[in-house]
């Protein structure tokens, strides 16, 4: 029986290790051709190496399955175009972009360096805009010609981004950054025929490693298990998903759900003199719900 992606060529950046090669199996084995891109470098960013992305495809390729790998930094622009300009020079076209590749470089605000900010700010949030860009630019061509396009774009937000973490103010900041840019870019993407969402992770990889999910138990740790990650993207990636854009997911072991977003909350008269805001204000915190906590529920109940 014929796969859900069945066809499809699919772009994952960050595919090497973790969340990615779970990705990248899974979609390969629901018949998807795949880009399998992976710069190699270590969970900060450092370094690089053609291990990691040439092993996924050795590994999809035991399975019967047709891919490439790609070794781009995909934070760089024109290393972001030849990894597009791969997918459609190798297998004639693209269907399916999932920006996955990240880093952490974990510090509290107060000791931050310029460098810890820049560093993860570019690889998430660029590293998202790149891909993206060209590969719209791409669906956008195709549609002016006239040719129809069912494409999709799945980003990847975090827990930290949509609801807060501390210590993690840049990657925070950048997966924040992409949920927004994922709400619009399928507002302008819609007209080309690609939807757009994400996904906000909570697996252990070595990413997580360090943040004390080492001494998880062992039914922790499946319910951790990056395995549970890839069901709801290769869904995204399908064709059955075309009704669904602009929506952020939070996906683990434990649950699927979708994030909703910043809503207006409670309202008052405005007033002109700040002297007067104290009382507002007050009223206005009583009514508000409290900010999620990072399981994305009321920190308070």
């Amino acid at each position: 029986m014929a796969g859900i992606c069945e066809g499809r060529v699919a772009v994952i950046t960050g595919a090497g290790r973790g969340i990615g090669r779970e990705h990248a199996l899974m979609l390969a084995g629901q018949g998807a051709r795949i880009v399998v891109n992976d710069l190699g470098g270590s969970m900060d960013g450092t370094g690089q190496g053609e291990g990691p992305a040439h092993d996924v495809v050795a590994e999809i390729e035991a399975m019967g399955g047709q891919a490439v790998a790609n070794g781009d930094d995909v934070s760089d622009f024109e290393g972001a175009e030849r990894l597009i300009g791969q997918a459609i020079d190798t297998f004639g076209g693209l269907d399916i972009l999932v920006n996955n590749a990240g880093i952490l470089r974990d510090r509290m605000l107060t000791n931050m360096s310029e460098a810890e900010w820049d560093a993860v700010i570019k690889v998430h949030l660029k590293g998202t805009f790149g891909p993206t860009r060209h590969a719209a630019a791409y669906w956008r061509e195709r549609a002016k010609a006239g040719e129809a396009n069912d494409a999709r774009v799945i980003n990847t937000s975090s827990a930290s981004g949509i609801y807060g973490n501390v210590g993690q103010t840049n990657y925070g900041a950048a997966k924040a950054g992409i949920a927004a840019f994922t709400i619009i870019a399928s507002q302008e993407l819609g007209r080309y025929g690609v939807t757009v969402n994400a996904i906000a992770p909570a697996a252990l990889t070595r990413m997580t490693e360090g943040l004390g999910m080492g001494q998880a138990t062992e039914e922790l740790k499946e319910q951790m298990s990056p395995r549970w990650i890839a069901p709801i993207v290769t869904w995204l990636a399908s064709p059955e998903s075309s009704a669904v854009t602009g929506r952020v997911f939070d996906v683990s072991g434990r649950a699927l759900s979708v994030a909703e977003g910043w809503h207006i909350g409670p309202s008052v008269d405005p007033s002109d003199d700040p002297a007067e805001l104290g009382p507002l204000v007050a009223e206005l915190m009583e009514k508000a719900r409290p900010n999620a906590d990072m399981s994305g529920r009321d920190a308070t109940r």
